[in-house]
């Protein structure tokens, strides 16, 4: 294996030359549990731990090594490496961090292609797929629906799915696939190209991890069913890690995300929502909410079908969440700030001997 295979390039090498970093190894991180990683490099697989200078002048957890990512080690053990840096990402997938308001929690980095999972049997929502599909629209991540488990729903069924992805998101490219028996997955091994980096975005059960061990031809991740007392999907994917297939692909799973809270989106939420932006332009104010002006383009477009309307409430809802989360942002900023223009004070203060 070479570090090519992993997704290594030129410009990933010119900037390792042109920043000194010559004398280190390279790797990819494909794992991480609690600060902890594994990387993988040409050679093999070594635990990782943080350099403590990465750590201390890192700005937020965004800027600790993250699945996907290319570092820069020396090695400290015949397993073990130390992280001195991380390179530049081509992408970043993130969502809001569960449970803390302001900060984002990075799904997966250096991503070419995301397969957004749903299963048809159950727990369908489009609403959901937006979602996924801002967040890679904002990360400039190529998006492609996985329509899963289609032997478990009728031919009526399927093709009334189908009908309404196609009539709510039609620039996006939809596969059918049943891992049982095995309809539509020719078609997705022949989309995965040597060298680039897949991931796997979904709910718990919708059947990411039977997916990877179908395309690699071996029993990669831990698979289970449905549970039947809660008829939802068990978490058998624990971590996200990224696995290099036989074909030369590299894909990363991800646990299953019944949350998939929106961050700084605002260019993921022009791309979906591509024809609410550009009917905006036609409304009467400039500062327009959609929700309540009279003279309002995109209010008008959903009163006539010409937008759908669940369309037009996910929307909402999501630019509630982002001006939420930007506004939480700027807060902490500010309140950062404070303490900062504080604590420099008092060393002043202390300084000229006030304390």
């Amino acid at each position: 294996m070479t570090l090519e295979d992993l997704g290594y390039n030129s410009s990933l090498e010119s900037y390792r030359t042109e920043h000194d970093l010559a004398n280190f190894g390279v790797g990819r991180v494909i794992a991480e549990h609690k600060e902890r990683y594994i990387v993988k490099t040409a050679i093999q697989d070594y635990e990782g731990e943080i350099l403590g200078n990465l750590r201390y002048t890192a700005q937020s957890r965004a800027d600790f090594p993250a699945v996907g990512d290319w570092v820069a080690i020396s090695d400290y053990d015949t397993d073990k490496v130390l992280i001195h840096a991380v390179f530049p990402r081509s992408s970043i997938l993130q969502r809001q961090a569960v449970g803390k308001k302001g900060d984002a929690q990075i799904i997966a980095t250096n991503i070419d292609t995301a397969f957004i999972v749903q299963a048809a049997d159950r727990g369908f929502s489009i609403n959901r797929i937006e979602r996924y599909l801002t967040i890679c629209n904002d990360s400039k991540v190529n998006p492609m629906i996985i329509l899963n488990k289609i032997d478990l729903v009728s031919e009526d069924i399927l093709s009334e799915l189908l009908e309404s992805i196609a009539k709510r998101l039609p620039k996006v490219p939809v596969i059918a696939i049943s891992n049982t028996t095995q309809q539509g997955l020719d078609v997705v091994k022949t989309l995965i190209e040597k060298g680039k980096t897949y991931c796997l975005l979904g709910s718990s059960g919708v059947g990411k991890s039977t997916l990877l061990n179908t395309l690699s031809g071996q029993e990669l991740m831990k698979t289970n069913t449905i549970s039947e007392h809660t008829s939802r999907g068990r978490h058998v994917t624990t971590h996200r890690e990224l696995q290099v297939l036989n074909n030369g692909g590299i894909i990363i799973d991800n646990p299953g995300m019944r949350e998939v809270g929106i961050t700084e989106v605002t260019e993921g939420l022009e791309l979906t929502f591509e024809t609410i932006l550009e009917l905006a332009k036609q409304c009467k104010f400039k500062d327009c909410t959609h929700t309540t002006e009279k003279g309002c383009a995109v209010i008008a477009a959903v009163d006539s079908g010409e937008i759908d309307a669940m369309s037009y409430e996910n929307y909402l809802k999501m630019e509630r969440e982002k001006e939420h989360f930007e506004a939480t942002v700027a807060e902490k900023r500010k309140k950062d700030k404070a303490f900062g223009k504080m604590v420099k004070e008092f060393k002043n203060a202390k300084k000229r001997g006030k304390y």
